[in-house]
């Protein structure tokens, strides 16, 4: 027989032995995988499920979301893999689209126009695969600002047709350091074969020219592929471009101050003689091989502009029509027609401020008079070789008139 003091250890041993048993079985993970597997197993099939339903299609755009200081000519790119695209589309910040164009095969999308600097565009693209399961990418990107990047402004024209004296000349609108790398990007080159050398003039200024004038009939060719080139710390090139241009027949007329003609020639022959009148003693022209860089039917002259003043402060001249002008200089000599001077001054004597003078009426409207017929027949581009002025020969930078430098000096100013 059991008393009660005994029965009271055995309660107690039990329920020890019990709750062992359960706390056993509370912290232990023995049997995990009985308990939840149903609940993972149920997961996994729903996983597979989905990716069975989710689309092969592989979009990717170019930049990347999120990229700063993208290229104006080439972001904006859509492609896809296993798959077509069905939509694309591109906007401003503020809503504008970007027109664009997919590609034959449906695989590519790009902007049919050049993008605007300083600008975050976003992309929203869909595409399908061969189950026509759909599958979308979203993207942002903002294009190099103006701060950091730099343009090269170029002459001559595209498609245009020019003298044989016309170089390729390009001015930067940022200092250029890094010039080596950015003369790389350029090329120029001409369907006659002549060598051609650029020269630096400074940091902001490059010309291109062969060693001796271009062979008429020719065609040039300048490559710009500055895209994302570094030419200083910091700053970007954006140009991508390709500019042909055309030279004319070959015509290089010669200036005599002191026997006071002009020879025209073409091919190496006089084809017209005309009589000028060049720089005064007091304000001799220069000297040189100058092109011309500008053509004016009528244009306004004030002494003021180029450090001719009265003790006024007024310009010495002030001719608000002078007839038949083209740009020697950039500091502003010119060949040019002249109304005001007797017609006994051309041919006999020099009487300007350092242009170059021949006969003409006001209002350029007489086809018949010399400077009439020299503006008729002369293009950008074509030489007028000056002498016998007793001026310094002109300074190869002033103007388009690197020609006045030998070849040697000039391919020394290459970076390259």
């Amino acid at each position: 027989m059991m008393t009660d003091g005994k029965r009271r250890k055995g309660l107690v041993a039990a329920s020890a032995l019990l709750g062992g048993v359960l706390m056993l079985s509370a912290c232990s993970g023995g049997d995990k995988a009985s308990a939840h597997g149903n609940g993972e197993s149920s997961q996994a099939q729903a996983d597979a499920a989905a990716a069975k339903k989710s689309s092969e299609a592989q979009i990717a755009v170019t930049p990347k979301d999120g990229s700063n200081n993208a290229s104006i000519n080439n972001s904006g790119t859509v492609t896809v893999s296993k798959g077509t695209l069905t939509t694309v589309t591109m906007t401003t910040e503020d809503g504008k689209s970007v027109a664009g164009q997919l590609s034959a095969d449906k695989t590519s999308w790009k902007p049919t126009v050049q993008l605007e600097r300083s600008t975050t565009y976003k992309i929203a693209a869909e595409a399908k695969d061969s189950q026509g399961r759909i599958a979308h990418e979203n993207a942002s990107f903002t294009t190099v600002s103006p701060s950091n990047s730099f343009i090269g402004t170029f002459t001559p024209d595209n498609g245009s047709t020019v003298g044989v004296g016309m170089p390729v000349s390009i001015n930067f609108d940022k200092a250029i350091t890094n010039k080596a790398a950015v003369q790389k990007g350029i090329t120029v080159t001409s369907s006659s074969g002549q060598e051609v050398a650029c020269h630096w003039f400074n940091a902001n200024r490059m010309d291109c020219r062969p060693q001796d004038y271009w062979k008429e009939g020719s065609t040039v060719t300048l490559k710009l592929a500055l895209d994302g080139v570094q030419g200083a710390n910091g700053v970007y090139g954006v140009q991508q471009k390709t500019v042909t241009f055309h030279i004319g027949r070959n015509q290089v007329s010669y200036v005599d101050a002191q026997t006071h003609q002009m020879k025209v020639t073409q091919d190496g022959k006089v084809v017209k003689t005309i009589p000028i009148s060049a720089g005064s003693p007091e304000h001799t022209t220069y000297e040189g091989q100058m092109v011309i860089s500008e053509k004016f039917k009528q244009t306004r002259m004030n002494g003021a502009t180029v450090g001719f003043t009265d003790d006024d402060g007024k310009g010495e001249y002030d001719i608000k029509d002078v007839p038949h002008a083209m740009r020697l200089t950039t500091s502003g000599t010119f060949i040019h027609g002249n109304y005001w001077g007797a017609p006994s001054v051309f041919g006999s004597v020099n009487t300007s401020h350092g242009c170059v003078g021949l006969r003409d009426v006001k209002g350029a409207g007489d086809p018949s008079t010399p400077a009439a017929w020299f503006y008729n027949h002369s293009l950008i581009g074509d030489v007028v070789v000056i002498r016998h002025t007793g001026d310094k020969t002109v300074s190869p930078d002033n103007g388009l008139n690197g020609w006045n430098m030998d070849w040697a000096q000039w391919k020394a100013g290459s970076a390259v």
